[in-house]
């Protein structure tokens, strides 16, 4: 077996550019060439020397990762090679429209390595520990006497959702909460010291975080209206990143207005950033502190929910810049932790995320990597309060 590397010639003018510009060179195929071999890691045994085919019909090269099946909201490791998702396996309970419901596996960029953590129940949401080591997942599998519920819906979130811990090859299963409520949305520090994740009670979603043994479980957030979702850790490891709706939106308008806020850990700091009334969902901070790639619906009139594509937005302002045009769902963003590679959900089975496969885009030329590195800045975006305005 031959052993591929792909390489990065990378182009020291694009350090300079502002994106807006990187993407209008990438626009007339001038993008730099791109590379999936992770920075100080090993060398990459393809599956085939022929496994990994890039596309270029997007502003930056791109490709579908091969021998997965359905597979999304897939989170990189801290070596940016291998991957955490959850990915449709018979053995899982079916989900709420009869399909197969999906299970935690982990695999790598070349669609190598495909190991199950999880091996019954409905499964979501997944992150690895920083020493790739452990995983964690958020898991039905003690709660199969409940009802099946709708992971996409905040009015049927399945409210068997807990939180495991295992090890990297799915061995040592721990159950870390326990109760009948829905946790998911997970996350872990920089330093493994903490635990975020999402958790509803009865309709009310906020954010809370917990040690790895269980102990020092507080709340975050605690609002009447806004409903907090998807955290992650900022680079700092104080500071999350997350979405947030209204409920008295939800469902009254589409589609519903998200807002990308941050705030500390210790539930200080509270700030908003994007009041525009757009749906701003599922915001994914770049290792530079700075940037963050988010979805947007770009035309609702395309199909029954529109089409989604992903963006890159900069949390000290300015205007966003798209970095998928395909006419249907593209969501569920995730940067590598070297800043280079880019994991996100497209879905080309016809229907809204029907056929959904996880897919890697070079972001190299974007330089928003950990090298250029900016602390969070309290002069960006502006504090929230127990009931910041709407969407302007």
């Amino acid at each position: 077996m031959h052993r591929q590397q792909i390489r990065s010639n990378y182009r020291s003018v694009f350090r300079t550019l502002p994106i807006a510009v990187i993407l209008a060179f990438a626009a007339y195929g001038l993008s730099p060439a791109l590379s999936a071999q992770p920075a100080g890691g090993p060398p990459v045994e393809a599956a085939t020397p022929d496994s990994i085919e890039w596309q270029t019909d997007e502003m930056l090269p791109y490709y579908e990762i091969p021998n997965i099946p359905v597979s999304a909201e897939a989170y990189f490791a801290p070596d940016s090679y291998h991957l955490i998702a959850q990915t449709r396996d018979p053995d899982a309970v079916q989900g709420a429209t009869g399909r197969h419901g999906n299970l935690t596996y982990t695999y790598t960029i070349e669609g190598t390595e495909i190991t199950r953590i999880n091996d019954k129940g409905q499964d979501a949401c997944s992150y690895f520990f920083p020493d790739q080591q452990r995983v964690i997942f958020t898991s039905t599998r003690d709660n199969l006497h409940l009802p099946v519920g709708n992971w996409s819906d905040e009015d049927e979130y399945p409210t068997g959702g807990e939180l495991y811990i295992a090890n990297v090859d799915g061995s040592d299963r721990r159950r870390l909460t326990h109760n009948e409520w829905y946790e998911a949305e997970v996350v872990v520090s920089p330093t493994g010291e903490w635990i975020a994740f999402g958790r509803n009670i009865d309709g009310r979603q906020d954010l809370w975080r917990i040690r790895p043994d269980g102990t020092d479980e507080q709340r975050i957030t605690d609002t009447d209206d806004w409903q907090e979702g998807s955290p992650y850790f900022m680079p700092d490891g104080e500071h999350l990143m997350f979405r947030s709706w209204r409920d008295s939106d939800y469902k009254r308008i589409r589609p519903t207005p998200m807002i990308v806020m941050t705030i500390n850990i210790d539930g200080s700091e509270w700030r908003g950033y994007t009041f525009d009334g757009d749906m701003n969902w599922a915001p994914n901070p770049a290792p530079d502190g700075r940037h963050y790639v988010f979805v947007r619906v770009t035309d609702m009139d395309a199909g029954p929910l529109g089409n989604w594509d992903i963006f890159l937005g900069d949390l000290a302002g300015g205007e966003p810049v798209r970095l998928t045009t395909f006419p249907g769902f593209d969501g569920l963003p995730g940067m590598a932790p070297n800043g280079k590679l880019l994991a996100w959900a497209r879905a080309r089975g016809g229907g809204f995320m029907a056929g959904i496969k996880t897919h890697i885009m070079d972001v190299s030329s974007l330089e928003i990597g950990p090298e250029n590195y900016e602390p969070l800045n309290p002069e960006w975006g502006r504090p929230m309060f127990d009931d910041p305005p709407a969407g302007e």
